[in-house]
């Protein structure tokens, strides 16, 4: 059985010294847990509300997996390259379709890597959900779909609110049906999965 990549020490050190405060002053809580593939990469999918939401989709699965994530290219300057390729991240242009990243995404996928997406591709702002059917990007799904791993939803709730110390959580879904997908169009397949993606995120949140 292969073992999952583990963490960098920077990554490890920023989750021990957070862990306490999350859990005490933010009332940190994941559920869910065992809807998530013990062995394997997989795209774990959430909706986009603050620049904090992958640390709230990743501290519940660490110290034995952690998640590598798309930050746009413009942070990755020296010195704070080192910090954000510490924590996980990897580069993508934003504006324009960066096969490079979909591609850096799929590798770590089938290397074992949990790849946090955000369908949404910016944080919604003042409180707005946007038009999942409009709005949302197939590149979560396509990732799952070239790499051949699952696709998990996951809701999260209240990283928007750390002025006034709002309760963080989060509740991981089951697996997105994919089977039926693989061998389409990868156009129109990408398209139904992030569909179904959207609509379990939706559920995921509204139980929050």
């Amino acid at each position: 059985m292969t073992r999952p990549p583990r963490p960098t020490l920077l990554y490890s050190a920023i989750a021990v010294l957070s862990w306490p405060v999350l859990r005490l002053a933010f009332r940190y809580r994941a559920r869910g847990t065992a809807n998530l593939p013990p062995e394997g990469g997989f795209v774990l999918a959430a909706g986009h509300v603050s620049n904090l939401d992958p640390w709230a989709l990743g501290l519940e699965i660490w110290p034995r997996r952690f998640l590598r994530f798309m930050a746009k290219s413009e942070l990755f300057w020296f010195p704070l390259s080192v910090l954000v390729s510490g924590v996980g991240a990897f580069k993508v242009h934003r504006g324009r379709a960066d096969r490079e990243a979909i591609a850096t995404a799929v590798e770590l996928a089938r290397r074992g890597n949990v790849i946090a997406m955000f369908p949404e591709g910016t944080r919604r702002r003042k409180g707005l959900r946007k038009k999942f059917e409009a709005q949302a990007h197939t590149g979560a799904a396509r990732i799952a779909l070239e790499a051949g791993v699952p696709l998990v939803p996951a809701g999260i709730k209240g990283t928007d609110g750390l002025s006034r110390l709002a309760a963080w959580r989060v509740f991981y879904g089951a697996p997105i049906e994919l089977d039926d997908l693989r061998g389409r169009e990868m156009a129109e397949a990408a398209r139904e999965a992030t569909d179904r993606l959207m609509a379990e995120i939706q559920k995921l949140e509204a139980s929050l």
